[in-house]
């Protein structure tokens, strides 16, 4: 199937979560969809850390899917570390000469603020180059969009809060340590919901800092739903396998590498398979309420298809951790990275060609072999 012609879609959700360079693969997924259907409407948008990336690319540009898919790729085909993130060595070491002389001057030591080893000044360039936040108004406004939001964590209140850019009559929402707020997103927006805690400095915003978007995002399925979505196409970043896949041991003691990566699980994947389970128990609960009787709370079924890797994404990245530049090489290497069973840490920071290049092919193959599926899925709107 080649659709040329718009596909409506009022009540689709696209959830982009985190994951680092992995949310590449989201990117061959994607462009899979966009060949067999290029004037996909898409009108909600929702992505967090790496995935918001995408989110905004795709909700921003001026044209059709299809083109903007096209235009994502190309921004991915080119991003290397050096585009993303650099190292600040300085932080640390002056954060560390600050408390020992402290201690050696006997002074009651103050807080040590540390702003971060890595920072995200180069992507925040590169996507100054690609973006015009203006045309998400726009785009709105041409009935083209309904909402995009991205969310970030609070280091004050330690709460999940969306920013939300949406039509008038799309309502905000207040939830159990999360909250939305209404706003016109910016750069900050998009360098906050990205910026791992210690890893990266904390962004500014308004009177409050920032950080990555899914340290405590329990529910990223449900910004897309209080947006109005009632089907989600979701693009997960964890084999089908893996979440079954009985337990396996080592012979010899994990590195802070393998530990590193697991807690990256933990941050990144692990709540986008635990909020599916949940909206999947929601609308089996839902399915045997008697016809006619509303459900408690205003629920309603959501259609959800989550999409994930055909392959160990992780496992592919460790062929290549050579490739990172010399000083992260060091780094990665002082911590196990290059051991068996580290190539998870690895993977979320491998922003190469040599290794996104081929986890979009890998997306593109496994959208592809999932089409009939898919298309039924996109189809059901229209």
């Amino acid at each position: 199937m080649n659709n040329t012609e718009p596909t409506e879609n009022s009540d689709l959700g696209l959830v982009l979560s985190g994951g680092g360079a992995r949310a590449a693969y989201q990117v061959g997924v994607l462009s899979a969809i966009a060949e067999r259907m290029p004037n996909l409407s898409i009108p909600i948008h929702s992505g967090v850390s790496a995935g918001a990336i995408n989110t905004i690319t795709l909700a921003a540009f001026p044209g059709s899917f299809g083109a903007a898919t096209r235009a994502l790729r190309r921004a991915w085909s080119r991003l290397t570390v050096d585009c993303v993130y650099r190292v600040r060595m300085g932080g640390w070491f002056r954060a560390g000469f600050r408390w020992l002389g402290q201690r050696v001057l006997s002074r009651a030591p103050g807080p040590t603020v540390l702003r971060g080893v890595l920072d995200l000044d180069p992507l925040r360039a590169f996507m100054q180059r690609r973006l015009d936040f203006d045309r998400i108004d726009e785009r709105i406004t041409a009935g083209k969009l309904r909402a995009v939001t991205l969310s970030a964590t609070c280091y004050g209140s330690g709460q999940t809060v969306t920013f939300v850019q949406c039509a008038e009559d799309v309502p905000m929402w207040e939830r159990s340590q999360r909250v939305s707020i209404r706003t016109k997103l910016t750069m900050d927006h998009l360098i906050a919901t990205a910026s791992i805690p210690i890893m990266f400095p904390a962004v500014r915003i308004g009177k409050g800092f920032y950080g990555d978007g899914s340290v405590r995002q329990a529910a990223p399925l449900a910004p897309a739903i209080h947006a109005g979505a009632s089907r989600l196409l979701a693009i997960g970043m964890r084999p089908v396998w893996d979440a079954v896949a009985p337990p396996t041991g080592t012979t010899y003691y994990p590195s802070a590498a393998q530990v590193m990566g697991m807690l990256f699980h933990a941050i990144f994947l692990d709540s986008l398979d635990s909020d599916a389970e949940r909206l999947e128990r929601l609308n089996a609960i839902l399915r045997v309420i008697p016809a006619g009787t509303p459900p408690a709370g205003g629920l309603r079924p959501i259609k959800l298809l989550l999409l994930r890797p055909s392959l160990d994404l992780g496992a592919l990245a460790r062929p290549h951790w050579r490739r990172l530049p010399r000083i992260m090489r060091s780094l990665v290497q002082g911590i196990g990275g290059q051991r068996e069973g580290a190539s998870d840490f690895v993977s979320y920071l491998l922003f190469d060609p040599a290794y996104t290049g081929p986890l979009m092919e890998l997306g593109y193959d496994d959208a592809n072999d999932q089409w009939d599926k898919i298309e039924e899925f996109l189809g059901d709107g229209g």
